[in-house]
């Protein structure tokens, strides 16, 4: 494999594990990119722009990161919490009036970021297009009852976290999320990452798929639980209903799909433009400043859930808008924080080493939370910063 870019000394275990991705791990087109103290000491690409092509990746090619654009789209609400323009802890209503129907009075700013709102289902999915459509996608969610007592537990709000978040922020600033973070931190930090892709970056964006695991050896541990397989075969179980909130599932190469701004699962990004905002959470970057106070920063990787997560099924920890370090999703140590894409993505900060890492790629494996190919390469970044 033709791996192009630049490693800093003491990182090259991460060269090599990226590599051995395309040996041996079914990669077909990725970049990984890693900060240190605000520094770029990795940053590869490498294999084909499209999952099934033959142009190749470049420095610039962006993809869409799915559930990784939650990261990016929870410090929204966490640096308007900064700014004194967002209480944390007061109820969505004081913000959205129209949330409060059915139940969901009780139901804090906190709670939205940290999956414990009740939420993740729509008694009735949208459709692609109504999906898009911020107004109908807010209204769905507001009228929504509760499939638990908000505050209660915690699931995963695979897709209503869109309309959740953007809707609030919307509230609270008069714009929308994607040019939120368009005008507030791509921008001044030089930024590879669009909620809502514009038409004049569309084509840094190729195709991307879904693409086969390797076959299991003793080194990949691919077999779900039962518990959580079944979850997924059930029509009528939370897992299912809500990743299905949108119903056919959209098509993610389309243009339309790629320009609407769906906070949850549909950034664009470079490895780079992940890695450079995780690194901005933490410290000053080069060329950048630091986006949080450290009141923000332990308000970010905080435990606020933690257990038996009622969508995913597994156990998971979350702070506030952000996967913490676990057996579910592993991470650089404990005090890490970040979020992966279903599918392979991953962006995350680690404040004790300093690092800031992310990892793009077009090929997409049936993993939620910890693709072996980004778990192959933070063990590589473990490796370097450990010694």
């Amino acid at each position: 494999m033709d791996v192009q870019g630049t490693v800093a000394a003491g990182f090259e275990p991460v060269k090599d594990a990226f590599v051995r991705n395309f040996d041996v791990l079914g990669e077909r087109g990725a970049a990984v990119a890693v900060y240190q103290d605000g520094r770029k000491v990795v940053d590869l690409w490498g294999g084909t722009r499209d999952v099934d092509g033959t142009e190749p990746w470049v420095m610039d090619t962006a993809q869409i990161v799915r559930s990784a654009t939650k990261g990016i789209a929870a410090s929204v609400l966490l640096l308007l919490h900064q700014r004194g323009q967002v209480d944390l802890d007061a109820p969505v209503g004081t913000y959205w009036p129209e949330f409060k129907a059915n139940g969901k009075e009780r139901v804090l700013v906190r709670h939205l970021l940290a999956h414990r709102a009740g939420v993740p289902v729509l008694d009735r999915p949208l459709t692609p297009a109504e999906a898009a459509d911020p107004v109908l996608g807010a209204a769905a969610v507001a009228a929504q009852a509760p499939a638990w007592e908000p505050g209660s537990t915690h699931g995963y709000h695979a897709q209503t976290y869109s309309w959740l978040l953007g809707e609030l922020v919307g509230r609270v600033t008069g714009r929308t999320l994607g040019r939120w973070v368009a005008e507030q931190m791509a921008e001044p930090l030089g930024l590879d990452f669009w909620i809502g892709l514009p038409d004049d970056e569309s084509h840094r964006a190729d195709r991307v798929g879904p693409v086969d695991p390797p076959a299991a050896g003793p080194a990949l541990k691919t077999r779900p639980k039962p518990a959580v397989s079944e979850a997924y075969r059930d029509p009528a179980s939370l897992t299912r209903r809500a990743f299905g909130a949108i119903d056919p599932l959209p098509d993610e190469n389309r243009p339309a799909y790629r320009a609407a701004e769906l906070p949850a699962s549909n950034g664009i990004s470079t490895a780079r433009g992940l890695a450079r905002a995780y690194a901005a959470m933490i410290g000053d970057v080069e060329g950048g400043h630091r986006l949080f106070a450290p009141a923000t920063l332990t308000l970010a990787r905080t435990e606020e859930s933690a257990g038996p997560d009622k969508v995913l099924v597994v156990n998971t920890r979350f702070g506030l808008g952000f996967m913490l370090h676990g057996p579910s999703c592993p991470l650089l140590a404990p005090g890490s924080f970040g979020h992966p894409g279903r599918g392979g993505s991953l962006g995350f900060a680690d404040p004790e080493s300093g690092i800031g890492f992310g990892y793009v790629t077009n090929g997409l494996q049936k993993g939620v939370t910890a693709d072996p190919r980004a778990q192959a390469l933070v063990r590589a970044v473990r490796s370097a910063v450990t010694g």
